[in-house]
């Protein structure tokens, strides 16, 4: 029975990392959008570079230090592009450590420019708040990076629906709670959430898009208590939704 019990168990385990990989993709498929326009920026950089090398290089006496400031900047083009690819790789990949020691304001840095680049698709502004001397935690950096994603992509989603002039902003807050626990918030200006979907906001595949999944939260939520934390959401004053990700400093684990 003990090893039925386990093979269950780990079954249930392979489902469970399958469905968050699911979702991790579906929230990067969302933003698609956003990760276009970011790559388009140091791509379009490397075609303007390239030109203007090659009409230096077709005149009688061409400037070599310009040329070779073009090329610099090529460079610095291309290796911008490979970072934004790489932040990418990095959300999709399956989980495959049990995690490192890790900053978590850095790890949201990380996620800057593709968060803000998200933003000006949905023509909203986005705010970081991070809080220094945070306790660094024990974590596998896709994961949280995916719960942080999935939850500001839902953010600029809510702001879609603010009619014209309204302020639509983004907050991404990083706190020390007084037991040592870091706290993540993602706050919103949006119209906030209906009870009768906030009773049930947590449960997989409950989705308010035409085209969503509703295994993003299920997951997001799933992923915290992983690591003896928690997921909950309140209303943020005086509109729209906050969520807040708590994670267990090493102490109380």
């Amino acid at each position: 029975m003990n090893q039925r019990n386990a093979t269950l168990d780990d079954a249930n385990r392979r489902l469970q990392d399958r469905l968050m990989h699911v979702s991790r993709l579906a929230a990067v498929g969302e933003m698609a959008a956003g990760v276009a326009h970011e790559l388009n920026q140091p791509l379009a950089a490397v075609a303007n570079y390239a030109q203007a090398c090659e009409r230096l290089l077709g005149l009688p006496d061409p400037d070599l230090e310009e040329i070779r400031d073009a090329l610099r900047q090529i460079t610095a083009q291309a290796v911008r592009a490979g970072d934004i690819i790489s932040r990418l790789r990095g959300l999709t990949r399956p989980r495959d450590s049990l995690g490192e020691l890790t900053d978590v304001n850095a790890l949201i840095r990380e996620l800057a420019d593709l968060i803000e680049s998200d933003a000006r698709v949905h023509e909203s502004t986005c705010r970081f708040e991070l809080t220094e001397g945070l306790n660094p935690l024990t974590l596998d950096r896709a994961q949280i990076q995916q719960v942080v994603f999935a939850l500001v992509r839902n953010a600029l989603e809510a702001l879609d629906e603010c009619p014209l002039g309204v302020p639509r902003e983004v907050v991404i807050a990083t706190t020390r709670a007084a037991d040592g626990d870091v706290l993540i918030e993602v706050r919103d200006s949006g119209p906030g959430i209906s009870p009768d979907i906030a009773q049930r906001l947590f449960d997989p595949f409950c989705t308010t898009k035409a085209a969503g999944t509703g295994l993003g939260l299920a997951s997001s939520r799933t992923i915290a208590r992983s690591y003896g934390g928690t997921l909950e959401h309140r209303p943020n004053l005086p509109s729209g939704a906050c969520f807040v990700l708590r994670l267990p400093s090493p102490a109380r684990r």
